[in-house]
């Protein structure tokens, strides 16, 4: 049997196992162990399965996961959190559509804390949700923007998806959490685009809120103060050279909860639900980057990425009509794959595609991740609408699906925006590191 046809064996009992809601973690340590095994023998891939899951846990870098999730959930826990989407509701929220502007604005905040998409929407919709309702905003675009904003948390750094992407292709952590500003910028504001676009067509679905004065706008932006001066800190941190992603994760994690407790805002109950918390992210970032590097070798073995590579490049479409494959192929992945597990999934098949194109990697890893955010929102998995459904389990699946079109496209036009001018996602790396 042909080391191809292998592979596509392994390929198929790899998408079993998935079907079968077997972990991804597990599926690719089984099927890249038992595949190696079946190519190699006995030792290569006991060698293969000790050997990376100790190159994983020894890796330095990689305690940047649980020290910014511990950051964001003592931000979520001790209302730091409901600080910020206070702030942006008194400054936006007597706008037409205000109150599902200040949710974007609130979860880019916290995104930029918390590194997580699921936490983002979590948080944020427990404290907007009540608001918009009480507001009678329409239950689409309360829980479409909840549902979108929520997904800013793996595109603007701290970004778990952009680490796992660093660590499976190895690039650089801090490069591409700059890579990832200027598109978060650019997608948040498209958001709300989307939403003017839409209280425009139909004013009933977000009505202006009250309009707040001048002191109270004032005072909300000190309530506000700590967990914006945290953000620039940290990220200005990496920016100006003053820490290393790990040491910029310490730092934020050590400052969120000193201001914790200084507001007395943590007990014994939260400060355990945090770390247990943090443990269990961490725990499952882990896993899924040992199971991807037990899998990554097997796929090399089969030859299947080279391939594809050979294949591809021979169509004759050009670099950008391979590159529109690529990302079309993502979104249609998105829409039944969980977004982390379609990445370590598909990045040791598509990477040496991108790098034989001559396409920037960390371009590459912000576009990447933003495919995955439309798959956050994209039926019938949606992982993100599940989360809000949660949240707001009187609202029909079918309303919040509805109403997370507009920021679907808005996903669309921003990754449109990027491949056409990549230098915005270059910008601050290149200016950082050259």
């Amino acid at each position: 049997m042909s080391l191809t046809a292998i592979g596509f064996i392994g390929l198929f009992f790899l998408f079993l196992f998935l079907i079968l809601r077997m972990p991804v973690a597990m599926a690719m340590l089984v099927v890249g162990f038992v595949g190696t095994w079946v190519v190699n023998g006995t030792v290569p891939a006991l060698t293969s399965l000790s050997g990376e899951a100790f190159e994983i846990i020894s890796y330095s870098e990689l305690t940047v996961v649980p020290l910014f999730v511990l950051m964001g959930n003592l931000a979520g826990v001790s209302g730091m959190s409901k600080d910020l989407y206070n702030a942006a509701y008194k400054w936006i929220g007597h706008f037409r559509g205000g109150l599902a502007s200040a949710t974007i604005a609130g979860c880019a905040g916290f995104a930029a804390m918390s590194g997580s998409s699921i936490a983002a929407a979590v948080t944020m919709g427990r404290v907007a949700l009540p608001e918009m309702k009480r507001f009678n905003y329409s239950d689409s675009l309360a829980t479409g923007a909840v549902a979108a904003g929520g997904t800013l948390g793996i595109l603007i750094p701290p970004s778990t998806g952009m680490i796992i992407y660093a660590i499976l292709t190895e690039q650089s952590i801090g490069r591409l959490f700059m890579a990832g500003i200027l598109p978060g910028i650019l997608l948040t504001s498209l958001f709300l685009v989307a939403i003017y676009i839409v209280t425009s067509l139909s004013p009933e679905k977000g009505p202006a809120g009250p309009r707040a004065s001048f002191r109270e706008k004032i005072d909300s932006l000190r309530g506000a103060g700590s967990i914006i001066g945290v953000v620039l800190v940290t990220i200005g941190g990496i920016y100006l050279g003053w820490f290393t992603p790990v040491e910029a994760a310490g730092v934020g994690a050590f400052m969120i909860g000193a201001i914790s407790l200084f507001r007395r805002q943590l007990d014994w109950i939260k400060t355990r639900f945090v770390v247990l918390q943090a443990l269990r992210t961490t725990a499952t970032v882990f896993m899924i980057l040992i199971g991807a590097h037990v899998f990554i070798p097997f796929m090399a073995l089969t030859e299947i990425p080279e391939d594809l590579v050979s294949f591809l490049v021979g169509l004759q479409v050009g670099n950008l009509g391979v590159l529109i494959i690529v990302l079309l192929t993502y979104i249609v992945l998105g829409t039944f794959l969980e977004g982390l597990a379609m990445l370590v999934l598909t990045l040791p098949i598509v990477y040496p595609l991108i790098l034989e194109l001559g396409l920037s990697p960390i371009w590459f890893g912000v576009v990447v991740v933003i495919v995955l955010e439309m798959g956050l929102i994209s039926p019938p998995v949606g992982v993100n609408v599940f989360v809000v459904k949660g949240i707001a389990p009187d609202v029909p699946m079918s309303t919040i699906f509805r109403g997370i079109w507009p920021f679907w496209f808005a996903m669309a036009a921003c990754l449109a925006i990027l491949v056409t001018f990549p230098e915005i996602a270059l910008f601050l790396p290149n200016t950082m590191f050259d």
